[in-house]
């Protein structure tokens, strides 16, 4: 099961709960307001805070979109109207007229639900009147039984309640939102990283292009097999570029920044021998290598992608696998795609594919999608983690 399944049903778990919770106290609320109370009475009356209480279930229950602007309109409508039934109450039990015995449980926790959903989902200059219409609400709903001392502290009560839950909905929004910027900044920094690679390639096989080129001019009387030799070379140089180029083109960085990445050869799988022994060299876990067909020839942003796999994978291991005892990275090359494995035997529980925050995965995804690829992790059959990568090749060659 995913992470993002198993968030779905914690989801759905909590929605359960909350159903039922709500469920209980509705029933409480409907056997305390029939009890001593003419039945007349009871039925003129209690419809208008059951209605109330059930009317907060489709704000609160389900997972609304972030920033709507209907939430917190539905809830100040809501709230505006608990306030009138409990004005009303008021009024009428300051003549002598008792209409229940609770002031309604099942609605109170509905509307400190609403304060959470709001201030977590809702458009934020609205969800501020909603939420404070709503916790006013919740606040003056005991003083439908009266004005007592005692109904004035179970006001106070449910106003810290409603306060509560508006720091909780705040607080998971502010953290939301500072994810959700690391998250942009990890794939910006990636499509930047990514756009350095393309420019170190490009820089790498224009050079000799040119290099090839001032050959040729200079031994075409001489000799011109030469130059024909010369020549194809030039022209593969420049079709693997080309085609570079249409692959990548969708993730270069702003065109007018300054080139400021070295003209050199990139790290790739054919480097991959010299990395686990540098991590060997500091690991407890020996990696490694089992490579199945020929490496040589792949595409230079599939190559450089792999190694980055491989190279996060090692990273990982080392950070939250102390206890793994060896570590495999397997890279396999079919005709239509390479493939790239890194599993370790940890022991260590790991239940999210991210790892911690898993902004290094973030962005490692970036750059395989954008190769069209595909990237897993997660726990492996028989224990440990692994970290699974598929880039094609054939597909890649087309475009």
């Amino acid at each position: 099961m995913s992470a993002r399944d198993l968030r779905r049903w914690w989801v759905r778990l909590a929605q359960a709960a909350g159903l039922v919770a709500f469920g209980l106290l509705a029933l409480f609320d409907f056997a305390s307001s029939t009890q001593d109370i003419p039945r007349v009475t009871a039925l003129l009356f209690l419809p208008v805070p059951m209605g109330l209480a059930v009317a907060t279930v489709p704000l609160w229950l389900p997972v609304h979109r972030l920033g709507s602007r209907r939430l917190p309109l539905a809830a100040l409508l809501l709230a505006t109207a608990s306030l009138a039934v409990t004005a009303a109450m008021v009024f009428l039990s300051g003549g002598g007229v008792l209409l229940a015995r609770t002031w309604g449980l099942a609605e109170s926790a509905g509307l400190i639900g609403v304060v959470f959903v709001v201030t977590r989902w809702g458009a934020p200059r609205p969800a501020l009147g909603a939420a404070v219409a709503a916790g006013l609400a919740v606040a003056a709903m005991p003083l439908r039984l009266g004005t007592d001392s005692l109904l004035v502290i179970f006001g106070l009560l449910q106003a810290l309640a409603a306060a509560g839950a508006a720091g909780v909905g705040l607080y998971l929004r502010v953290v939301a939102a500072g994810r959700e910027r690391a998250i942009a900044l990890v794939r910006a920094e990636q499509r930047a990283e990514f756009a350095r690679d393309l420019h170190d390639f490009i820089a790498h096989h224009v050079t000799g292009i040119v290099v090839q080129a001032q050959g040729a001019r200079f031994v075409a009387e001489q000799d011109p097999r030469r130059v024909i030799v010369a020549l194809e070379q030039i022209e593969r140089a420049g079709a693997e570029t080309m085609a570079s180029m249409r692959r990548m083109v969708g993730i270069l960085r702003n065109p007018d920044a300054p080139p400021d990445a070295p003209l050199a050869p990139l790290a790739g799988v054919t480097d991959l021998v010299p990395l686990l022994t540098g991590f060997n060299g500091t690991a407890n876990a020996p990696a490694r290598l089992h490579v199945d067909g020929d490496l040589d020839g792949l595409p230079v942003e599939v190559s450089t992608s792999a190694y980055r796999v491989v190279m996060e994978g090692l990273t990982n291991t080392r950070q939250h696998a102390p206890d793994a005892r060896a570590v495999d990275v397997s890279v396999r090359r079919t005709p239509d795609w390479l493939l790239v494995r890194v599993a370790d035997d940890g022991a260590t529980p790991r239940t999210a594919p991210a790892r911690g925050h898993g902004f290094g995965l973030i962005g490692l995804t970036e750059r395989v999608r954008a190769l069209g690829g595909t990237i897993t992790a997660g726990p492996g059959v028989a224990g440990g983690w692994v970290l699974d990568a598929a880039f094609p090749l054939r597909s890649a060659v087309a475009r």
